[in-house]
């Protein structure tokens, strides 16, 4: 009745984190009945790029457990479901009887089976709730305070395995306005793939956190991929690189396609990281032709990080690094089509660490320049951002 399936999805959260399969078809079963049902059968009809499906219960049961729901009165409402196109295959449920199917099927057998709708391309994440990200989305914040190199405090939590402390620092980031969350439990002295599946399947019991779709962020792929195989909605991968060579490359990325991940690529090649704004776009553009020509990846789900590098440490050749990467997002913006571009944006003022003032002020003004040119999205302190026109 709350319009999410057991586990705590919506309609469209659950078709975002199953899509990737290429399904025959998806649908909806049980429910409280065929009525009850319609709402979501509707919603699911509208976005799935696939055929679908209909199972329903013959209503609710009574105290004694029967169903009261006689065949006509089902095949009523699931004739409405053939007539308004929502329906390719139709069936039943719970307390759904020989008579309720031949009801059903003598109602539909009058009208044409819906048309799969042309679903335009976007980045479609999911939590327990859906997240898309197009070209003509506003900036997308990722929380960075549940990465154990953004934060000291989550740092020590995790080391003394105060998980439930952590998750309120996780939670602090929803509430500030983080639309994704990167986790990251990269740390010598810690056991990371152990720290990363505990904590992502605690997230998973506090809806409040697990409504947003989250970012698996690490060097290790063994971690990244513990970390997909407990995350329920569709994620990020962060990050996979041409670092260790193409073939590492595509292998990581065969596997993040079949986990349905969305990928954030890092601009590093055998050479190493991109650093000039020449060597950002020829290595986001040598990514992107591997990526979407030969492993067959969404071009939707790639999401590009340029390498945001700190600028005013007293080598000159660092003093253009803030404009190299904004002129790579207006790049990714206009030749790599639907791909997407992100970045960790507390980088550009390393040189100022420990004056935070003038730290936020810059994060402020790089980032109002980076949007414009294209920038998706960042990995920031969602509760520390200064406006631009009240520095």
């Amino acid at each position: 009745a709350s319009g999410r399936t057991l586990s705590g999805q919506t309609t469209e959260a659950f078709w975002n984190s199953v899509a990737h399969a290429k399904p025959i078809s998806v649908g909806l079963n049980c429910a409280l009945g065929a009525s009850e049902l319609r709402p979501y059968l509707e919603e699911l009809s509208n976005k799935a790029s696939t055929h679908v499906s209909a199972h329903p219960n013959a209503g609710l049961p009574n105290e004694f457990g029967e169903y009261d729901e006689l065949p006509s009165q089902t095949a009523k409402v699931i004739e409405e479901f053939a007539q308004s196109g929502f329906l390719n295959i139709v069936g039943g449920c719970c307390g759904t009887t020989p008579g309720h199917i031949e009801a059903i099927a003598k109602a539909v057998a009058g009208y044409a089976p819906r048309q799969i709708p042309d679903i335009p391309k976007a980045c479609r994440l999911s939590g327990l709730e859906p997240f898309t990200i197009d070209r003509s989305s506003l900036f997308v914040n990722v929380g960075e305070r549940t990465n154990i190199t953004g934060s000291a405090k989550f740092a020590r939590l995790i080391r003394e395995d105060n998980y439930t402390d952590a998750l309120e620092v996780a939670l602090q980031q929803v509430e500030a306005g983080a639309q994704i969350i990167d986790i990251n439990m990269d740390e010598g002295m810690l056991d990371s793939k152990k720290a990363m599946v505990t904590f992502l399947n605690l997230i998973a019991g506090e809806p409040d956190i697990s409504r947003v779709p989250i970012m698996i962020d690490s060097s290790k792929w063994e971690v990244i991929e513990a970390g997909l195989k407990c995350i329920q909605g569709k994620g990020i991968v962060n990050s996979i690189s041409m670092k260790e060579g193409v073939e590492q490359f595509i292998h990581h990325a065969k596997l993040c396609k079949r986990y349905g991940a969305a990928v954030v690529v890092m601009a590093f090649d055998e050479a190493g990281q991109a650093d000039t704004e020449a060597r950002k776009k020829e290595i986001c553009k040598r990514s992107y032709d591997i990526l979407v020509n030969e492993v067959g990846f969404p071009p939707e789900d790639i999401i590009f990080d340029p390498n945001i590098f700190a600028v005013a440490t007293g080598i000159e050749e660092h003093n253009n690094y803030a404009v190299d990467f904004i002129n790579a997002c207006a790049y990714i913006r206009d030749e790599l089509p639907y791909a997407l571009s992100s970045g960790g944006v507390s980088n550009v003022s390393f040189s100022f660490r420990g004056n935070n003032p003038v730290r936020e002020a810059i994060h402020s003004v790089f980032l109002l320049y980076a949007i414009r040119a294209g920038l998706t999205m960042g990995i920031v302190n969602a509760g520390q951002l200064e406006i631009y026109d009240q520095i």
